[in-house]
């Protein structure tokens, strides 16, 4: 006879793969919106946002 899987081995098992899955949907969202991310820093950079205190010119 096979014992089946039950109790908290099994319930660890699940929990670690809905992690892996949250975690994996959560880089592929940041990869994606990584262009647009580099392109708003580009824009702050030209505006003049975000460099901190610069000495005067």
């Amino acid at each position: 006879m096979r014992q089946r899987h039950t109790g908290p081995c099994r319930a660890k098992r699940v929990l670690i793969g809905q992690g892996t899955v949250i975690g994996l949907l959560g880089l592929a969202m940041f990869l994606r919106e990584l262009p647009g991310l580099v392109r708003e820093v580009r824009i702050w950079r030209m505006v003049g946002f975000g460099a901190g205190p610069r000495h005067p010119r």
